[in-house]
């Protein structure tokens, strides 16, 4: 008789766990009664930073600023520019899909650079991840990017 109370914690401590991770999983997108949908995987950054990685309102997609992280980890790669560039293009890339979008549904970015001498090298692997016509895009110099990234890139969307 003394064992059931125990049985009992048990499964109700690993029933609540299960539950948990059932309520986890279904609130990753969010959408409203407004038709926005806020998505977060946290497969890139940390799902508790306070932003959502893609917002969709109707048709049209908002990307949050990505940097060169690796996947799931708050750390830049190393390689400098062309390193950070490719991996903050494939960074966008992972969510677009993760989603059922691809880099073919954006229709304009913006680009921050820590260094604008180091415009040239990032157009260049930038052409690499799109095909003509191009995305409409902006390209500024910035200074204290998050965790001392050298470069940035925020998107928009449209879908079908």
């Amino acid at each position: 008789m003394k064992n059931i109370p125990i049985t009992l914690v048990t499964f109700l401590l690993v029933l609540s766990t299960l539950l948990t991770t059932d309520i986890a999983a279904e609130t990753e997108t969010k959408p409203t009664k407004n038709k926005i949908t806020y998505h977060n995987s946290g497969k890139i950054l940390p799902a508790d930073l306070p932003f959502s990685e893609l917002v969709q309102v109707g048709k049209t997609l908002y990307l949050s600023g990505q940097i060169g992280v690796i996947p799931g980890h708050l750390k830049l790669v190393a390689g400098g520019l062309e390193q950070e560039a490719k991996q903050t293009l494939e960074n966008i890339k992972s969510i677009l899909e993760h989603y059922g979008f691809s880099m073919d549904n954006l229709v304009k970015c913006t680009v921050m650079l820590t260094d604008m001498s180091e415009w040239a090298a990032f157009n260049e692997i930038y052409k690499t991840y799109f095909t003509k016509p191009y995305p409409a895009r902006s390209a500024f110099g910035a200074s204290g990017l998050a965790i001392n990234a050298r470069v940035e890139v925020e998107c928009l969307g449209a879908v079908e």
